[in-house]
């Protein structure tokens, strides 16, 4: 599978600020240093809808996550998977009579284009749930063959008691787990479990569903979890700097990964830290396909909104907070943008090194992207009000912009 086109990232003068990072499995803060080559792993979309602004921002941080690397001077080895067969899926292609193949490569296809059209970067590869079955078939007979994992009529399911580690990604209790385990795809109600908590490997074969050779394990296809980890580690190996997503994903997701790939390899942690972006509601309840409570990224694209807008409407909030998709937040993105436009067309201006550093520092910090606006905000009105006589600071600011936050002025 292929990802989208990537944009141009200027280079900027001097060096940027190693990234220190809020980790939800130490619920601490933590500086991420990696060595000249950086690994992140941001888990992908499951196509059966378009990008919505929860996507959007989700991926627009760890967007800004490479952009804080490139600029230390590291290259960024970045790896997306797409969970291309899922229930969700299957269930979306017949209630709408159509192949799930061809909405799947459909929403895929359209994801990519709003992807190019926020110039997010992409991944060095994209890996679609279907090709990496026959990478995922052998590590789930591993754990089989191990005894982390066991047959419960045909299926194949992981025990969460295999891993000592188990629950350290997000410190969550039992009744929490559960819960969120029935809410998010698994079955803690399923008879014959060992735990409740077990999430599933491989699932066998259903009447009307798709299937693929699951070698000793039989036809069926593989579970959300096992998907991540056999990409994650055919791309990355274990102890990569950075597991990515939404904070919906903390658990079960990106705990049972996690448990999956250390029980494989006998070595902890998977990831140096695991960091998520919060949840955008609209009209008061959090955006989700479920719930239809979208605001579309191609939709906006379509009525004549500028993507560089879109992207200043998600840089406004902080990365890890939860907040509501309005039209004023989007009204304020779009004046901004008219304001750093007008002030950076300008043939010289005020000086621009300081602001730089601002972007710089503030970005390091936990990717404080309102600080960071506000920085420009305070150079663009500075420019309106003063001016200044330094003929690179109008340039130099629009390389910054571009460089650190993704918006070409």
């Amino acid at each position: 599978m292929h990802a989208w086109p990537a944009s141009e990232v200027p280079a900027l003068p001097g060096k940027g600020r190693d990234l220190r990072i809020h980790d939800t499995a130490t619920g601490g803060r933590v500086t991420l240093a990696p060595g000249p080559v950086a690994r992140l792993y941001v888990c992908g979309i499951t196509p059966y809808d378009a990008t919505h602004m929860g996507h959007a921002a989700t991926y627009n941080a760890f967007d800004l996550v490479q952009r804080v690397w490139l600029d230390t001077k590291r290259q960024v080895h970045y790896v997306q998977n797409v969970t291309d067969v899922d229930d969700p899926l299957l269930e979306r292609a017949i209630r709408d009579g159509i192949d799930w193949v061809g909405l799947a490569e459909r929403e895929t296809a359209l994801f990519r284009e709003d992807m190019t059209a926020l110039r997010m970067l992409p991944p060095q590869h994209y890996i679609g749930a279907v090709e990496a079955i026959p990478g995922i078939v052998p590590l789930v007979e591993r754990l089989r063959d191990s005894g982390a994992a066991y047959e419960l009529d045909g299926d194949i399911y992981f025990s969460v008691e295999a891993d000592p580690h188990f629950g350290q990604v997000s410190n969550y209790d039992t009744e929490l787990m559960r819960h969120l385990s029935a809410e998010r795809g698994g079955d803690p109600d399923r008879p014959g479990k060992k735990n409740p908590l077990d999430p599933m490997l491989w699932m066998a074969a259903r009447e009307g569903e798709p299937s693929w050779d699951g070698g000793s394990l039989g036809p069926g296809r593989p579970g959300w979890h096992i998907e991540c980890v056999a990409i994650a580690l055919d791309h990355l190996g274990m102890g990569f700097d950075v597991q990515g997503g939404g904070s919906d994903l903390i658990f079960p997701h990106h705990e049972m990964g996690a448990s999956h790939a250390q029980t494989l390899t006998g070595e902890f942690p998977m990831a140096k830290a695991y960091v998520h972006a919060g949840m955008v509601a609209l009209h008061g309840e959090k955006m989700s396909k479920s719930k239809g409570n979208l605001v579309f990224v191609s939709k906006l694209r379509r009525d004549g909104v500028d993507p560089a807008a879109i992207r200043l409407a998600l840089l406004s909030h902080r990365y890890r907070d939860d907040w509501e998709w309005t039209d004023q937040v989007l009204e304020t993105a779009v004046d901004r943008l008219g304001r750093w436009r007008a002030a950076v067309s300008r043939p010289d201006g005020p000086s621009a090194d300081a602001l730089v550093e601002e972007l710089r520092e503030a970005l390091s910090d936990d990717l404080d992207t309102p600080t960071a606006l506000a920085a420009v905000d305070r150079w663009a009105e500075l420019q309106a009000t003063e001016g200044g006589t330094d003929e690179s600071a109008p340039g130099l600011v629009s390389r910054a912009v571009d460089a650190l936050l993704g918006v070409a002025l």
